[in-house]
């Protein structure tokens, strides 16, 4: 059996709709969580090494992926953490928008994980952006050399992913998350193309579906705060 390099310890965390949706169909409304839920996102990026998402989140919304008010900042080094975290963006075109939020602001290294698909121009202007560029993959992105890269060229040893769906979807169906934190809103958005935590081209089976077991479950208000832990396939047997 080919042993896996080593990796960061992967979280991925959502805010959803009851019906699962993470924006409306047209994507005017990604953002609907209440300030409680806020402050659990900055509460989980501040036990990440680095926080991760993909180029269109980071384009749509105005976000720099940093820890947030000096209170976090101060857990954050309580834990032995860097003060700010490191931030990576995923863009397997190159697409990325030099105007998007997280490259106004530089209290941290803006790391970018792209691939071969991407043109020369385009990988010069993201060396121009970003503070490093790896290219992992041909058409799409090698999670497990961008991981392995994380860890040892940067030491990450716990990465946060803030989606999109798309980006989840890669991660789940390669087996490479640990943990899934949901929070459900009390929205139902409905809508055949409204983006999922988990878009891509999915399983087609019940046998390859990614297992998780519940591990927690608080409810404040009309939301719901679920903890998920994965269920490797050797645990399943």
């Amino acid at each position: 059996m080919k042993r896996r390099a080593p990796r960061p310890f992967v979280l991925i965390n959502m805010a959803m709709t009851a019906d699962g949706k993470i924006a409306t169909a047209n994507r005017a409304v990604a953002t609907f969580g209440s300030a409680r839920d806020h402050a659990h996102l900055l509460s989980l990026r501040a036990t990440a090494d680095a926080v991760l998402c993909g180029a269109r989140t980071a384009d749509s919304q105005p976000i720099d992926l940093g820890p947030g008010p000096v209170r976090y900042r101060r857990m954050r080094v309580r834990r032995g953490l860097a003060e700010y975290n490191l931030r990576v963006v995923a863009s397997g075109a190159g697409t990325l928008s030099p105007d998007a939020a997280l490259f106004k602001r530089q209290f941290s290294p803006v790391l970018v994980i792209t691939t071969s698909r991407a043109d020369a121009a385009r990988l010069r202007r993201l060396r121009s952006l970003a503070d490093a560029m790896v290219v992992c993959g041909r058409e799409r992105i090698d999670w497990e050399k961008a991981l392995s890269w994380l860890s040892r060229k940067w030491r990450v040893r716990r990465l946060l992913c803030e989606g999109g769906g798309e980006l989840n979807s890669a991660l789940i169906s390669a087996g490479l998350v640990d943990e899934l934190h949901l929070t459900i809103s009390p929205l139902v958005f409905g809508g055949a193309r409204a983006p999922t935590i988990a878009d891509g081209s999915g399983a087609l089976t019940l046998a390859s579906a990614a297992a998780f077991r519940l591990r927690s479950m608080r409810r404040v208000g009309d939301e719901l705060f679920l903890v998920f832990r994965a269920i490797r396939r050797v645990d399943r047997a």
